[in-house]
């Protein structure tokens, strides 16, 4: 029984230490605002707006995954 609660209490100490070393981590980063973040997100969006595919289109003879115009008749 003794043993079960020394494995129980190794693993909680180990878990422990693990969450401490993760908040350390965590205290140690640098922090910016979201609405700074979020200005930083646009500004750069709209510095490479012409190199999105999905605003700006890739034309038809350059894009590889056009569908094929296949034609059968079958009579």
């Amino acid at each position: 029984m003794k043993d079960g609660m020394a494995n129980n209490s190794t693993a909680s100490i180990s878990q422990a230490r693990k969450s401490v070393e993760q908040l350390k981590m965590e205290a140690c980063m640098d922090r910016i605002k979201v609405s700074k973040a979020a200005a930083d997100l646009m500004a750069y969006c709209d510095a490479h707006i012409r190199e999105d595919p999905l605003i700006v289109p890739v034309p038809a003879s350059e894009n590889p995954f056009r569908e094929k115009k296949f034609f059968c008749i079958i009579l």
